[in-house]
Formats: C-alpha cells, sequence, structure tokens
C-alpha cells in the first residue's frame, strides 16, 4: 500500500483529537523560533555587555533571556500536554476502530487472519504508530523550525561559515536513507514473527491441559524458544544497522565544530575583532551555538526517521485490516424483521475460497417449515456445520439462494437475522464473568426468574444450585472452571434466552447423558413449539424423534426423511443406526454383567467375613481339631462358591487368606502353656500341704 493510503486511513482516527494534534506543533514552533533567538541576545550581551560601566546592559540582555526562557518553558510545557493528548487519543480511536472492523468481519475475513495476528496488531502495531505520532507532531515540527531559522540566523552572521551546516545534510540524508532500505523489510519480518509468537503463546493456553497431559511442556518451551531467538536475532540484526545512525551523526557534528572553529578563528583574527569589519567573539559564540542546534535538530530527525522505520511496516499491518472488505455486507435498504422460522436451500452450493476446486457444499435443495425439528447426520467432514452457518450469514452462498422467513438472507439487516437465529456451536465458548452475565448474552434485559427458567429447560438449574454463589459463581475465561457438559447446558440456556425463530444445536450436547439430553429435546418441544430446530448429531437417539432427518454424505444431501423412512431407504442411515443399537446393546449387557459380578461379590464376601469370623474363633479356643475342621468347611465353601460361578474346578488357595501351619503351631503354644500353667498349680498346691 502507498505511504499515503496509509497515512489518510490512519489520520481518519483522529477525529476530536485533532485540536490536540494542532496545538502541540504550534507551541512547539513557537518554543523553536525563541531558543533560536537566545543565542543571538547571548551574542549581543558578550559584545555589549562585557565592557566596564556597562552592567545596565547586562541587567537589560539578563532580563529579556528570563522572559525568553520562560515563554519558551511555557510553550514547551504545552506542547508536551497536547502531544500527549493528541496521540494517546488517536491511539484510543485506531485501536477502537481496528476492534469494531474486526467485529464486522464474516468468517471468511476472519479467516485470513489469525488470532495472534489480530492481537498483535491490536496492541504493538497500534503502539508503535502512536509513538511515531507523538514524534511527529512534536519532534517533528520542532527539528525542522530549529535547523531551517538556526541556519538562517547563522548566514546573517557568517553566509561562508553557515555552508558548513549544508554539507553535513547530504552525508546524513545519504546514510538514513540506506539504513532505511536495508531496516525495512527486517521489521515487517519481526512484526510477522510477532504473530507467530502470538499464536503459540494462545494455543498452548488455550491447550494447557493437553499439553500437560501429554508431557509436552519442554517441546512447547522449544517451540517458543525457536519463535523468540527468531525476533531475537532480526531485532538485533536492524538495531546494529541502526546503531550507525549515531557514529554518522557524531561524525558530522564533530567536522562542523572544528570547521566552524578553525574558519570562525581566522575571521577574527582577520577583522582583529571588530563587527563593522568581520566576525567577533559574540558572532563565534551565537555560530557554534547554532552549530549544536542544527546538529541537535539533525539527530533528532534521525530518531524521527528511525521511529518511522519501525512504525511504517505496524501501519501496512493495521492498514490491511481497515482496509479489508467484509464478504458479508448489507443492502441499501435492508429488511428490518424475519417473518418467520422457515427455511429453504435452492441449489445452494458454497466453498471456503475462491480458490478452491472442490465446493464444500453442492446443490443443496431443502425446504424447513417453520417450528419443524430437524436433525443432521452423517461421518466427519460431510459439511453439516457448514450447512448450519449459511443461515445466520456467517458466510454467504457461493451459488443459488438461501430463504428465512420467506426472504433471502442476503436481504436482510445482518443483525435483525442473526438475532432471530440463536447457534450454540461444537466450540462452547463461555466468558470471563458470573454465570448470570454469561446468559444474559442472550438477552441482556432478563430478570432472574427468565434466567432460572431457561437453565431449567437446559437442565443446567441443577448444578448451578450447588454453587455456593450461585447465579453470581464467577466463570474463568473459556469456561475452563465448569465441565463440558455444563458449558453445553449453560450454552443452550443462553440461545433459549433470546427466544429465537430458529435455534441450531451443532453437535451440542455431546458432552451430556442420554437422559438429560432427552430432557432438553422435550422442554423444546413443549417450551418453543414454534421455533425452528436444527440439531447436528452423532447420536441417532439425539434425532430420531425429529420432523426430518438430513443424511449428510461430502457436501451433499444423500437422503432425507423420518427416522423410520430412513432406516428403509437409506442403507448409510441404517448402517449408523445398527452400529449405535449394537453399541448400546452390548453396553446393556456389560452394565448387566457388572450389576450380577457385584451381586455376587457381596455375597461372596459376607461368606469371606463368616470364615473369617469362625477362624478367629478357633484360634482364639487354641483347639487344633477346631481348625482342622474348619479347613473342611472352607473347602467345601470354595467348592460352593465355584458352583456358584459355573465352575467345577476348586480355587488351588483358600478364598480366606491364612496360614494354618502357624495356626496350628500357635493352637499347640497355647496347649503346651495351658498344661504347664496347670503343671504349676499343681506344684504350689502340694509346696502348700507340706507346709
Amino acid at each position: 500500500m502507498e505511504p499515503k493510503h496509509v497515512i489518510a486511513t490512519l489520520l481518519k482516527s483522529l477525529r476530536q483529537y485533532k485540536r490536540a494534534s494542532l496545538l502541540s506543533p504550534f507551541f512547539v514552533i513557537f518554543e523553536g523560533v525563541i531558543e533560536i533567538v537566545i543565542p543571538t541576545v547571548i551574542a549581543g550581551l558578550i559584545d555589549h555587555g562585557i565592557t566596564p560601566g556597562k552592567m545596565n546592559v547586562v541587567w537589560q540582555y539578563g532580563g529579556i533571556l528570563i522572559v525568553l526562557a520562560a515563554i519558551s518553558l511555557t510553550c514547551g510545557f504545552l506542547s508536551g500536554k497536547f502531544a500527549a493528548i493528541g496521540s494517546s487519543g488517536f491511539a484510543r480511536n485506531l485501536r477502537h476502530d481496528l476492534f469494531e472492523k474486526v467485529q464486522g468481519f464474516s468468517f471468511t475475513n476472519i479467516d485470513r487472519f489469525s488470532t495472534g495476528s489480530i492481537i498483535t496488531r491490536l496492541t504493538t502495531d497500534v503502539t508503535n504508530v502512536q509513538n511515531a505520532y507523538q514524534m511527529l507532531i512534536r519532534i517533528g515540527m520542532r527539528a525542522p523550525v530549529m535547523l531551517i531559522v538556526a541556519w538562517i540566523f547563522s548566514f546573517n552572521i557568517s553566509p561562508s561559515i553557515s555552508m558548513v551546516f549544508l554539507a553535513c545534510i547530504p552525508v546524513l540524508g545519504i546514510g538514513l536513507v540506506g539504513m532505511a532500505a536495508l531496516v525495512h523489510p527486517i521489521f515487517e519480518r519481526v512484526f510477522h514473527t510477532y504473530d507467530e509468537l502470538n499464536n503459540v503463546v494462545d494455543e498452548n493456553l488455550q491447550g494447557v491441559r493437553v499439553v500437560k497431559s501429554f508431557t509436552r511442556e519442554q517441546y512447547e518451551d522449544r517451540k517458543f524458544g525457536r519463535i523468540s531467538m527468531r525476533i531475537y536475532k532480526d531485532f538485533t540484526k536492524a538495531e546494529k544497522m541502526l546503531s550507525l545512525n549515531n557514529p554518522l551523526f557524531s561524525l558530522c557534528m564533530y567536522v562542523s565544530m572544528i570547521l566552524i572553529a578553525w574558519f570562525g578563528a581566522k575571521e577574527i583574527i582577520a577583522s582583529g575583532n571588530n563587527p563593522a569589519i568581520g566576525l567577533t567573539t559574540g558572532d563565534l559564540t551565537a555560530l557554534t551555538t547554532y552549530a549544536l542546534q542544527i546538529m541537535m535538530a539533525m539527530m533528532m530527525l534521525s530518531m524521527i526517521f528511525v521511529m518511522v522505520i519501525i512504525s511504517r511496516a505496524s501501519a501496512s499491518r493495521i492498514c490491511e485490516v481497515m482496509n479489508e472488505v467484509s464478504t458479508v455486507t448489507e443492502q441499501d435498504s435492508p429488511v428490518t424483521a424475519v417473518k418467520d422460522g422457515s427455511i429453504e436451500f435452492d441449489h445452494v452450493s458454497f466453498r471456503y475460497s475462491d480458490t478452491s476446486e472442490k465446493p464444500v457444499l453442492d446443490d443443496i435443495n431443502l425446504s424447513i417449515r417453520s417450528g419443524m425439528t430437524v436433525g443432521i447426520v452423517g461421518g466427519t467432514g460431510s459439511a453439516k456445520s457448514s450447512l448450519v452457518q449459511l443461515i445466520p450469514r456467517l458466510y454467504d452462498v457461493t451459488a443459488g439462494s438461501l430463504k428465512v422467513g420467506g426472504l433471502d438472507t442476503r436481504q436482510y439487516e445482518l443483525e435483525a437475522l442473526r438475532d432471530e437465529v440463536a447457534m450454540v456451536l461444537q466450540k462452547n465458548v463461555l466468558f470471563a464473568g458470573t454465570i448470570a452475565e454469561n446468559l444474559r448474552w442472550g438477552n441482556p434485559s432478563a430478570t432472574d426468574e427468565e434466567l432460572r427458567h431457561a437453565c431449567e429447560l437446559a437442565c443446567a438449574d441443577g448444578f448451578i444450585e450447588e454453587f455456593p454463589d450461585k447465579y453470581d459463581t464467577f466463570i474463568e475465561q473459556g469456561g475452563t472452571n465448569v465441565s463440558g457438559g455444563q458449558r453445553q447446558r449453560l450454552c443452550i440456556a443462553r440461545a433459549l434466552l433470546k427466544r429465537p425463530k430458529i435455534l441450531i444445536l451443532d453437535d451440542s450436547t455431546s458432552a451430556v447423558d442420554t437422559k438429560t439430553d432427552k430432557s432438553i429435546r422435550n422442554a423444546f418441544m413443549h417450551e418453543i413449539p414454534d421455533t425452528t430446530k436444527i440439531i447436528i448429531a452423532q447420536r441417532l437417539a439425539s434425532v430420531e424423534e425429529s420432523d426430518m432427518i438430513i443424511v449428510m454424505h461430502e457436501g451433499r444431501i444423500l437422503d432425507k426423511g423420518t427416522h423410520d423412512e430412513l432406516l428403509k431407504t437409506c442403507d448409510e442411515y441404517r448402517s449408523i443406526y445398527e452400529s449405535q443399537t449394537q453399541q448400546h446393546a452390548a453396553q446393556d449387557l456389560d452394565s448387566e454383567a457388572n450389576d450380577y459380578h457385584e451381586q455376587e461379590t457381596e455375597a461372596e464376601q459376607r461368606e469371606v467375613n463368616i470364615l473369617q469370623s469362625k477362624l478367629d474363633e478357633a484360634e482364639q479356643q487354641g483347639s487344633a481339631q477346631a481348625v482342622t475342621l474348619l479347613e473342611d468347611e472352607v473347602t467345601a465353601q470354595a467348592q460352593l462358591m465355584a458352583d456358584k460361578r459355573g465352575s467345577n474346578d476348586l480355587p488351588n488357595t483358600p478364598l480366606v487368606p491364612c496360614d494354618y501351619d502357624e495356626i496350628h503351631e500357635r493352637t499347640m503354644r497355647n496347649e503346651t502353656a495351658q498344661g504347664d500353667a496347670a503343671t504349676d498349680d499343681a506344684s504350689d498346691e502340694r509346696q502348700g500341704g507340706e507346709a
């Protein structure tokens, strides 16, 4: 894009900050002129005030210098203030205009720009343009004025010496232009790499749970490090080139000072410091000051030049978005009301890009009456989602006509059409805020009672009431602090609050159980009978009660009809149904088997507990005979349990874990101890009798 078009596009965002942007240059120019006058006053002070008895001249020139310095200070302050207001306001408007432009994009436009690219343009690029603009309206105005006026004043003092300054301009100019030609492509590459970096960060944060579950932290670190290193290398390369600016400026400045001192000293010696004949000491002092001012102005211009080089790439990237034309536009006098929820596809074809060889949707013919419940099924990549995204004009049809409420969707005002279509997409999106705030996206004026009712219909009221703060519970960005099924139900409740004429559920109950899914569908039937309901699902149970089911295959309608009709006429639908039926039957058998196994396990555990009790009792009695009998009982019980399991094989080990040898040994020790105790008692009795 040509620079003049870039500037014209950006300046549209000035608006109410034009006044501040004009006042800043006015005051800075005034400040620059005053600063240039000051060296002339100083020269007069030196020439006329150093003579003895001229103290009044010193006070006179001193007073003038104080007044000029005060005016210069005031002008500098006001210039800085208005420059800050103008540049900050300009950046604010530019950022707002850029964001508003993105909000108006169709999905086709959004697909052209990555998330990271949009974020970089809204942040880094706008900041670069803001900094460059602030320097331009302040320093960019001051430097040329000081350069030109200072040279004019120096020319009036000494035309020959003033030519020294003109000799420096081509040298600096050639150097700066050469640097710009080399550095600009590098900065463009840097900002594109910033886009990649933001994409990597966004992707990592969105999928942080997957990253951690697969322990891919080191891989993500390396990927981030590689992109960061590319930015580092490019920036270092650019800064090395730009660093030549300071040596070049210093060279010009010092050469100028040496030449001014050389030629000035020769003229002073030749004139005998007589102003009537030639240059005086005061004139040389003024020339030296003007030389510094001219060099300073040139240095400021070089700084601005560097900033413009950096911001030029940013400005082009911003204008790329600002000049993007939305593929979805409105007519001059659009229709502002949708009659009903009827939908008609008339030979509709669609492709995401004009360069695509094969259309995503091909020759779709479909008529849906208002209030119908329509199910859409098909394999992965059969364009089910693409079909429904055409209804609210998220994309425009490539060929054919799509009518809603009897009119082509392109005849409607976009806001009016989308207000009557509620979509719950595959990726359920919740925003940072409370549950109530998220729900009111569907209806900002919804009452608390309406929120509760919508959540009851979506079967979301149960888990919401379990939260301590209920509807004031804070939802993290993306709904990361609630489960997938809870997110789906909240999004369904949000869609119901719109009271739309068309409700589209794009596989939006996949994370809820079949019982909850059926409850939600029953609520739709009773609460919104006049709303056209389109349900995309993988589970046929979610759509088998629909008025019409559409079977999609590779972007075409393979067949359509009721559940019973499709079982007779559509092989693919019947195949899906049989597959899911067998799967459900297997799941039911597994469930029954698990229940039976749990019952058997409980019974066996009771038997084990009985045996354990008997074993403990036998051990306490210390009877080897009882333990032997218990072994026989354990064997018999094991045989009984084996029979219950339908097996005649006895287990190799007893069901009750125990060590019979240890029990025998403990029993014998107990009997021996009891015998020893009896012997001791008898001995004591004999000893007592003898006594």
